[in-house]
Protein backbone atom coordinates (compact mmCIF):
# COMPACT_ATOMS: atom_id res chain seq x y z
CA UNK A 1 0.00 0.00 0.00
CA UNK A 2 3.28 2.27 1.01
CA UNK A 3 4.70 1.90 -2.61
CA UNK A 4 1.09 2.75 -3.96
CA UNK A 5 0.66 6.35 -2.20
CA UNK A 6 4.68 6.58 -2.98
CA UNK A 7 4.14 5.50 -6.81
CA UNK A 8 5.38 8.47 -8.92
CA UNK A 9 2.37 8.26 -11.28
CA UNK A 10 -0.23 8.72 -8.60
CA UNK A 11 2.00 11.70 -7.17
CA UNK A 12 1.78 13.18 -10.30
CA UNK A 13 -2.26 12.18 -10.69
CA UNK A 14 -2.45 13.98 -7.19
CA UNK A 15 -0.78 17.17 -8.06
CA UNK A 16 -2.54 17.84 -11.47
CA UNK A 17 -5.91 17.21 -9.59
CA UNK A 18 -4.48 19.81 -6.54
CA UNK A 19 -3.19 22.44 -9.54
CA UNK A 20 -6.74 21.99 -11.18
CA UNK A 21 -8.55 22.62 -8.09
CA UNK A 22 -6.52 25.48 -7.21
CA UNK A 23 -7.12 27.42 -10.59
CA UNK A 24 -10.56 26.73 -9.99
CA UNK A 25 -10.49 28.20 -6.74
CA UNK A 26 -8.65 31.59 -7.84
CA UNK A 27 -10.71 31.82 -11.19
CA UNK A 28 -14.07 31.94 -8.61
CA UNK A 29 -12.46 34.08 -6.92
CA UNK A 30 -11.64 36.76 -9.67
CA UNK A 31 -15.28 36.25 -11.17
CA UNK A 32 -17.48 38.85 -10.65
CA UNK A 33 -20.44 37.80 -8.63
CA UNK A 34 -22.47 40.42 -9.33
CA UNK A 35 -26.53 39.39 -8.83
CA UNK A 36 -27.62 42.92 -9.89
CA UNK A 37 -28.47 42.04 -13.76
CA UNK A 38 -30.46 38.63 -12.46
CA UNK A 39 -32.46 40.87 -9.83
CA UNK A 40 -33.23 43.14 -12.23
CA UNK A 41 -34.36 40.43 -14.78
CA UNK A 42 -36.72 39.24 -12.21
CA UNK A 43 -37.99 42.65 -11.42
CA UNK A 44 -38.61 43.07 -15.44
CA UNK A 45 -39.99 39.93 -15.36
CA UNK A 46 -42.62 40.75 -12.45
CA UNK A 47 -43.53 44.19 -13.72
CA UNK A 48 -44.73 42.09 -16.75
CA UNK A 49 -46.97 39.94 -15.16
CA UNK A 50 -48.41 42.59 -13.42
CA UNK A 51 -48.84 44.39 -16.23
CA UNK A 52 -50.92 41.73 -17.50
CA UNK A 53 -53.10 41.21 -14.39
CA UNK A 54 -53.96 45.07 -14.76
CA UNK A 55 -54.68 44.86 -18.42
CA UNK A 56 -56.97 41.62 -17.94
CA UNK A 57 -58.66 43.17 -14.99
CA UNK A 58 -59.69 46.42 -17.40
CA UNK A 59 -60.12 44.50 -20.47
CA UNK A 60 -62.52 42.15 -18.05
CA UNK A 61 -63.57 45.56 -16.54
CA UNK A 62 -64.51 47.36 -19.90
CA UNK A 63 -66.58 44.31 -20.88
CA UNK A 64 -68.50 44.48 -17.97
CA UNK A 65 -69.47 48.00 -18.41
CA UNK A 66 -70.07 47.20 -22.22
CA UNK A 67 -72.51 44.35 -21.00
CA UNK A 68 -74.28 46.52 -18.76
CA UNK A 69 -74.90 49.58 -20.92
CA UNK A 70 -76.30 46.91 -23.48
CA UNK A 71 -78.67 45.46 -20.80
CA UNK A 72 -79.97 48.90 -19.79
CA UNK A 73 -80.70 49.63 -23.97
CA UNK A 74 -82.30 46.58 -24.11
CA UNK A 75 -84.37 46.60 -21.25
CA UNK A 76 -85.13 50.12 -22.23
CA UNK A 77 -86.43 49.37 -25.58
CA UNK A 78 -88.41 46.70 -24.09
CA UNK A 79 -86.84 44.23 -26.66
CA UNK A 80 -86.57 41.24 -24.12
CA UNK A 81 -90.75 41.36 -23.82
CA UNK A 82 -93.22 39.37 -26.01
CA UNK A 83 -90.98 37.19 -26.80
CA UNK A 84 -89.92 33.51 -25.60
CA UNK A 85 -86.48 33.93 -23.62
CA UNK A 86 -86.11 30.08 -23.34
CA UNK A 87 -86.11 29.56 -26.98
CA UNK A 88 -83.98 32.42 -27.69
CA UNK A 89 -81.56 30.83 -25.09
CA UNK A 90 -81.74 27.60 -26.34
CA UNK A 91 -80.91 28.92 -30.08
CA UNK A 92 -77.92 30.92 -28.70
CA UNK A 93 -76.88 27.91 -26.66
CA UNK A 94 -76.93 25.57 -30.34
CA UNK A 95 -75.04 28.19 -31.32
CA UNK A 96 -72.24 28.22 -28.75
CA UNK A 97 -73.17 31.15 -26.73
CA UNK A 98 -73.61 29.84 -23.27
CA UNK A 99 -73.31 33.01 -21.45
CA UNK A 100 -76.24 34.36 -19.38
CA UNK A 101 -75.32 38.19 -20.94
CA UNK A 102 -75.65 36.72 -24.44
CA UNK A 103 -79.17 37.29 -25.14
CA UNK A 104 -78.97 41.09 -24.23
CA UNK A 105 -75.71 41.46 -26.74
CA UNK A 106 -77.82 39.39 -29.24
CA UNK A 107 -80.62 41.80 -29.11
CA UNK A 108 -78.47 45.01 -28.89
CA UNK A 109 -76.82 43.24 -32.06
CA UNK A 110 -80.28 43.07 -33.87
CA UNK A 111 -81.47 46.55 -32.92
CA UNK A 112 -77.50 48.03 -34.08
CA UNK A 113 -78.29 46.43 -37.00
CA UNK A 114 -81.55 48.35 -37.90
CA UNK A 115 -80.63 51.56 -36.58
CA UNK A 116 -77.77 51.46 -38.74
CA UNK A 117 -79.56 50.14 -41.99
CA UNK A 118 -81.96 52.76 -41.56
CA UNK A 119 -79.45 55.41 -41.26
CA UNK A 120 -77.02 54.56 -43.86
CA UNK A 121 -80.33 53.54 -46.41
CA UNK A 122 -81.60 57.42 -45.66
CA UNK A 123 -78.37 58.69 -46.14
CA UNK A 124 -77.54 56.95 -49.49
CA UNK A 125 -81.28 57.80 -50.70
CA UNK A 126 -82.31 61.03 -49.52
CA UNK A 127 -79.10 62.73 -49.04
CA UNK A 128 -76.43 61.53 -51.88
CA UNK A 129 -79.07 60.92 -54.07
CA UNK A 130 -77.35 57.40 -54.93
CA UNK A 131 -80.57 56.15 -56.72
CA UNK A 132 -83.44 58.51 -58.11
CA UNK A 133 -86.71 56.88 -57.13
CA UNK A 134 -89.60 58.09 -55.57
CA UNK A 135 -90.57 58.78 -51.97
CA UNK A 136 -92.65 56.29 -51.14
CA UNK A 137 -90.60 53.97 -52.96
CA UNK A 138 -87.91 55.37 -51.06
CA UNK A 139 -89.34 54.88 -47.82
CA UNK A 140 -90.58 51.06 -48.82
CA UNK A 141 -86.02 50.52 -49.56
CA UNK A 142 -85.35 52.33 -46.20
CA UNK A 143 -87.79 49.82 -43.92
CA UNK A 144 -86.93 46.66 -46.33
CA UNK A 145 -83.16 47.43 -45.59
CA UNK A 146 -83.90 47.97 -42.06
CA UNK A 147 -85.67 44.59 -41.82
CA UNK A 148 -82.86 42.86 -43.72
CA UNK A 149 -80.86 44.42 -40.69
CA UNK A 150 -83.10 43.03 -38.05
CA UNK A 151 -83.17 39.55 -39.59
CA UNK A 152 -79.44 39.20 -40.50
CA UNK A 153 -78.45 38.35 -36.95
CA UNK A 154 -80.88 35.91 -36.61
CA UNK A 155 -79.48 34.04 -40.10
CA UNK A 156 -76.09 34.38 -39.12
CA UNK A 157 -76.95 32.70 -35.82
CA UNK A 158 -79.12 29.44 -37.40
CA UNK A 159 -75.67 29.20 -40.20
CA UNK A 160 -73.76 29.03 -36.94
CA UNK A 161 -75.99 26.48 -35.57
CA UNK A 162 -75.71 24.73 -38.58
CA UNK A 163 -71.91 24.32 -38.68
CA UNK A 164 -71.96 23.21 -35.24
CA UNK A 165 -74.53 20.55 -35.72
CA UNK A 166 -72.45 19.19 -38.35
CA UNK A 167 -69.37 19.08 -36.65
CA UNK A 168 -70.69 17.36 -33.40
CA UNK A 169 -72.75 15.14 -36.40
CA UNK A 170 -69.06 13.97 -37.10
CA UNK A 171 -68.00 13.37 -33.74
CA UNK A 172 -71.06 11.78 -32.36
CA UNK A 173 -70.37 8.08 -34.12
CA UNK A 174 -66.35 7.83 -32.14
CA UNK A 175 -68.25 9.65 -29.11
CA UNK A 176 -71.05 6.70 -28.58
CA UNK A 177 -68.01 4.19 -29.36
CA UNK A 178 -66.31 5.18 -26.37
CA UNK A 179 -69.22 5.29 -24.41
CA UNK A 180 -69.69 1.78 -25.31
CA UNK A 181 -66.06 1.15 -24.07
CA UNK A 182 -66.45 2.83 -20.66
CA UNK A 183 -69.21 0.97 -20.17
CA UNK A 184 -67.95 -2.44 -20.83
CA UNK A 185 -65.22 -1.15 -18.14
CA UNK A 186 -67.69 -0.83 -15.37
CA UNK A 187 -67.85 2.98 -15.16
CA UNK A 188 -71.09 4.63 -14.64
CA UNK A 189 -72.93 7.06 -16.55
CA UNK A 190 -71.95 10.18 -15.46
CA UNK A 191 -68.17 8.96 -14.94
CA UNK A 192 -68.60 7.46 -18.84
CA UNK A 193 -69.82 11.10 -20.09
CA UNK A 194 -66.61 12.58 -18.14
CA UNK A 195 -63.91 10.41 -19.79
CA UNK A 196 -65.76 10.47 -22.95
CA UNK A 197 -65.62 14.55 -22.68
CA UNK A 198 -61.79 14.58 -21.43
CA UNK A 199 -60.53 12.27 -24.57
CA UNK A 200 -62.26 13.90 -27.29
CA UNK A 201 -61.51 17.53 -25.88
CA UNK A 202 -58.38 17.68 -28.52
CA UNK A 203 -60.62 16.19 -31.39
CA UNK A 204 -64.00 17.78 -30.91
CA UNK A 205 -64.22 20.48 -28.65
CA UNK A 206 -67.50 21.17 -28.91
CA UNK A 207 -68.70 17.70 -28.16
CA UNK A 208 -66.08 17.41 -25.37
CA UNK A 209 -67.87 20.55 -23.99
CA UNK A 210 -71.21 19.15 -24.00
CA UNK A 211 -70.35 15.90 -22.65
CA UNK A 212 -68.10 16.95 -19.76
CA UNK A 213 -71.70 19.59 -19.08
CA UNK A 214 -73.83 16.48 -19.38
CA UNK A 215 -71.68 14.94 -16.93
CA UNK A 216 -71.66 18.00 -14.79
CA UNK A 217 -75.81 17.63 -15.16
CA UNK A 218 -76.03 14.13 -14.01
CA UNK A 219 -74.05 14.10 -11.08
CA UNK A 220 -75.86 17.18 -9.57
CA UNK A 221 -79.48 16.98 -10.58
CA UNK A 222 -82.08 15.14 -8.80
CA UNK A 223 -83.47 13.79 -11.73
CA UNK A 224 -81.00 12.18 -14.27
CA UNK A 225 -83.48 12.11 -16.77
CA UNK A 226 -83.58 16.04 -16.92
CA UNK A 227 -80.28 16.30 -17.58
CA UNK A 228 -80.03 13.99 -21.05
CA UNK A 229 -83.18 15.37 -22.23
CA UNK A 230 -81.19 18.86 -21.66
CA UNK A 231 -78.24 16.89 -23.40
CA UNK A 232 -80.94 16.41 -26.59
CA UNK A 233 -82.25 20.09 -26.48
CA UNK A 234 -78.75 21.64 -27.08
CA UNK A 235 -77.95 18.90 -29.23
CA UNK A 236 -80.54 18.49 -31.72
CA UNK A 237 -79.20 15.83 -33.86
CA UNK A 238 -80.90 12.07 -34.85
CA UNK A 239 -78.31 10.45 -33.52
CA UNK A 240 -78.23 12.48 -29.89
CA UNK A 241 -81.89 12.06 -29.19
CA UNK A 242 -82.13 8.13 -30.03
CA UNK A 243 -78.73 8.08 -27.62
CA UNK A 244 -80.63 10.23 -25.05
CA UNK A 245 -83.82 7.92 -25.55
CA UNK A 246 -81.59 4.83 -24.85
CA UNK A 247 -80.36 6.19 -22.03
CA UNK A 248 -84.04 6.99 -20.41
CA UNK A 249 -85.01 3.54 -21.23
CA UNK A 250 -82.09 2.21 -19.98
CA UNK A 251 -82.42 4.27 -16.76
CA UNK A 252 -85.89 3.36 -16.20
CA UNK A 253 -86.15 -0.12 -16.78
CA UNK A 254 -82.92 -1.08 -15.65
CA UNK A 255 -81.55 -3.22 -18.94
CA UNK A 256 -77.75 -2.96 -19.02
CA UNK A 257 -76.12 -0.08 -20.66
CA UNK A 258 -73.27 -1.84 -22.24
CA UNK A 259 -75.98 -3.88 -24.36
CA UNK A 260 -78.52 -0.72 -25.20
CA UNK A 261 -75.23 1.54 -26.49
CA UNK A 262 -73.83 -1.56 -28.37
CA UNK A 263 -76.94 -1.98 -30.48
CA UNK A 264 -77.12 1.58 -31.10
CA UNK A 265 -73.53 2.04 -32.11
CA UNK A 266 -74.41 -1.05 -34.65
CA UNK A 267 -77.66 1.00 -35.71
CA UNK A 268 -75.68 4.12 -36.15
CA UNK A 269 -72.57 2.39 -37.59
CA UNK A 270 -75.31 1.17 -40.26
CA UNK A 271 -77.01 4.04 -40.54
CA UNK A 272 -73.57 5.95 -41.60
CA UNK A 273 -72.73 3.32 -43.98
CA UNK A 274 -76.00 4.14 -45.54
CA UNK A 275 -75.87 7.95 -46.01
CA UNK A 276 -72.32 7.34 -47.56
CA UNK A 277 -73.83 5.05 -50.02
CA UNK A 278 -76.85 7.39 -50.91
CA UNK A 279 -73.98 9.92 -51.31
CA UNK A 280 -71.55 7.59 -53.74
CA UNK A 281 -75.31 6.79 -55.65
CA UNK A 282 -76.35 10.54 -56.21
CA UNK A 283 -72.73 11.34 -58.15
CA UNK A 284 -73.32 10.41 -61.39
CA UNK A 285 -76.31 12.60 -61.06
CA UNK A 286 -74.39 15.51 -59.67
CA UNK A 287 -71.49 14.57 -62.52
CA UNK A 288 -73.93 14.88 -65.15
CA UNK A 289 -74.26 18.73 -65.76
CA UNK A 290 -69.96 19.72 -65.32
CA UNK A 291 -69.39 16.78 -67.53
CA UNK A 292 -71.92 18.28 -70.03
CA UNK A 293 -70.55 22.07 -69.19
CA UNK A 294 -66.90 21.52 -68.92
CA UNK A 295 -65.91 18.50 -70.37
CA UNK A 296 -67.99 17.38 -73.62
CA UNK A 297 -66.98 20.84 -75.34
CA UNK A 298 -63.47 20.48 -75.15
CA UNK A 299 -63.95 16.85 -76.87
CA UNK A 300 -65.72 17.82 -79.32
CA UNK A 301 -63.59 20.41 -80.40
CA UNK A 302 -60.35 18.26 -80.44
CA UNK A 303 -62.42 15.38 -82.27
CA UNK A 304 -64.21 18.12 -84.75
CA UNK A 305 -61.84 20.36 -84.96
CA UNK A 306 -59.24 19.22 -87.49
CA UNK A 307 -62.23 18.46 -89.59
CA UNK A 308 -63.67 21.44 -89.76
CA UNK A 309 -60.28 23.59 -90.61
CA UNK A 310 -60.10 21.05 -93.54
CA UNK A 311 -63.10 21.56 -94.47
CA UNK A 312 -62.49 25.30 -94.40
CA UNK A 313 -59.85 25.37 -96.26
CA UNK A 314 -61.32 23.68 -99.20
CA UNK A 315 -64.20 25.59 -99.28
CA UNK A 316 -61.49 28.27 -99.27
CA UNK A 317 -59.68 26.71 -102.55
CA UNK A 318 -63.20 26.21 -104.27
CA UNK A 319 -64.34 29.93 -103.91
CA UNK A 320 -61.03 30.97 -105.21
Amino acid sequence: MESFFQNPDFVSVLCGVAAFAVVVLIWTALLDNDPLPARLKAIAERRAELQDAQHRRTTRRAALQRTHLMKKIVNWFKLTQGRSLSELRLKLIRAGYRSRDAMFVFMFIKLSMLGGGIAVSLVLLFVLHVAKMPAAMGMAAVIFTGFLGWMLPDVIVKNMSQKRGAVLRKGLPDALDLLVICAEAGLSLDASFDRVGREMGQSFPDLAEEMGLTAVELSFLPERHKALHGLAERVPLPGMVALVNTLVQTEKYGTPLAQALRVLSAEMREDRIMKAEEKAARLPAILTVPMIIFILPPLFVVLIGPAAIKVMGLMAGMKQ
